[in-house]
């Protein structure tokens, strides 16, 4: 079973006395362990993509299931509960909190779910993703005290803290020199290897789309090209 499935899925957002549809009947599997690539130009859909398999926006028509739950079917408190224990989000503004360290901020996703880990389980995890990241010395710095790169490795770790089936990046390079875009793209696919967290991107980086195993493009809200160019990391293993 895919662990992401669009079927024929709308979406409009009203504007003024006019309409917009951002997705025009999409449809499209994603398997587990995908490292994939939604491209496409400005306005052609991909972050409402995004935000509907995320779970922050819904579908005018059609369904998007995760892990088999079709999400227009589900409460308020299920979907929360979804995406907290299902889904991690990684921003191209990092979106880190200012006054929290490093650690601090991985930490973070943690004290907001339920059956939360205890203090020395959490502490282990956490400096086990800094670590991960490359960020050890660090752990104590602040956002301000950081390079772009080293905070989209704090985002990244903290979008990994919960351990979700699901990691969605939207364009996690945007605001990264290349030479940085390009280690952040190749420390992603090493999480995606190491721990089988499926990567779902909307992305303009043309670097990203290359490495992808599973390339989805779209304009003016549909699919035009939908493509798997290599076995994903489930399949690999």
């Amino acid at each position: 079973m895919s662990i992401v499935s669009v079927s024929d899925v709308h979406k409009i957002y009203p504007l003024g006395q006019t309409e917009v549809k951002a997705v025009n009947g999409v449809s499209f599997e994603i398997e587990r362990g995908d490292f994939i690539s939604i491209a496409g130009p400005s306005g052609s859909g991909k972050s409402t993509i995004l935000n509907l398999i995320g779970c922050i926006d819904t579908p005018t028509s059609g369904t998007v299931a995760i892990d088999g739950n079709v999400t227009s079917g589900l409460k308020d408190r299920e979907i929360t509960e979804l995406r907290h224990r299902f889904i991690g989000f990684i921003f191209q503004s990092f979106n880190l909190i200012p006054v929290l360290n490093v650690f601090e901020n991985v930490e973070f996703p943690l004290l907001l779910g339920k059956g939360m880990p205890s203090k020395s389980e959490r502490a282990e995890y956490v400096n086990f993703l800094i670590d991960e990241v490359g960020l050890s010395k660090w752990r104590t710095h602040r956002p301000n005290e950081l390079s772009g790169g080293q905070r989209q490795r704090v985002a990244i770790a903290r979008a990994l803290v919960t351990k979700p089936q699901i990691v969605l990046a939207d364009e996690p390079t945007a605001n990264l020199d290349s030479k940085t875009g390009e280690a952040i793209i190749e420390l992603m696919k090493k999480i995606n290897r190491d721990l089988d967290t499926t990567f779902i991107f909307s992305t303009h980086d043309h670097t990203i789309v290359e490495i992808a195993d599973h390339v989805i493009r779209l304009h003016d809200g549909l699919v035009t090209e939908n493509v798997r160019t290599r076995a994903s990391a489930t399949a690999d293993r």
